[in-house]
């Protein structure tokens, strides 16, 4: 049977809850069975930015979590053992966001993403925001000329969750996700992950919409058509 849990991909923008405990990092923290759950940050994605992990640390502090250890793996000289150690001894994994491209480059260059996908395939939850959710799925586009539409291609990302997302981009229309799915096989479906909403993808691959709509696209014969959104179950 397998351990896998839920990979939760969340949108990086929540609106303020006023004091409410947000019901996506709740989930999550439910999923690893803990009340209080130690998490091991992973802020690659941003060059592992102080700012950006002070603030996310405060965010899970105040959701209830025990600890959230910044795992520095970005520096030239990052003591990647210890790194490993921390990820191996946490609870659940988050990672957080930045550019997606560099810094799935930089966990390859340390030789971090088998060890994660082993973490993962032993049971450890994970979760990400903007670019560190982007980073936990399948795929995503970048273009060797940034003027040039047709130099657009696809690149691995951790895999994770098994699907192609993309993050608060909907004033935009989704055209990066659109983009991606074009090189994809035909009915290959994208999710727009709606800013103030997540998804939660099973060890199944299905998927499921936390805090709102989430609207998805299909790559269908030539082009990408948007399809009905995915609703919540609930009110979560």
């Amino acid at each position: 049977m397998s351990v896998k849990k839920s990979v939760y991909l969340l949108s990086g923008r929540s609106p303020t809850r006023e004091g409410r405990a947000d019901p996506v990092i709740q989930a999550v923290f439910r999923e690893s069975g803990t009340a209080a759950p130690t998490i091991a940050y992973i802020g690659t994605a941003n060059g592992d930015n102080t700012d950006f992990y002070n603030r996310m640390a405060a965010t899970f502090i105040k959701e209830g979590a025990c600890r959230v250890n910044h795992t520095l793996l970005s520096p030239d000289g990052a003591d990647i053992k210890a790194a490993q150690a921390v990820l191996q001894s946490a609870d659940i994994i988050f990672l957080s966001g930045g550019d997606v491209d560099w810094r799935i480059r930089v966990l390859r260059e340390k030789n971090m993403v088998d060890f994660l996908l082993g973490l993962y395939e032993e049971g450890k939850p994970y979760f990400g925001s903007s670019a560190g959710a982007l980073m936990l799925a399948r795929e995503w586009v970048r273009w060797r000329d940034p003027d040039d539409n047709s130099s657009a291609e696809l690149f691995s990302c951790l895999g994770l969750a098994p699907v192609i997302c993309d993050t608060h981009d909907e004033d935009s229309g989704w055209q990066e996700l659109q983009a991606a799915l074009r090189l994809e096989e035909d009915n290959t479906r994208g999710y727009g992950i709606v800013t103030g909403t997540a998804i939660r993808v099973l060890p199944t691959g299905e998927v499921e919409a936390w805090g709102g709509a989430v609207h998805r696209y299909i790559r269908h014969g030539e082009g990408v058509e948007r399809i009905a959104d995915i609703l919540p179950i609930s009110n979560r």
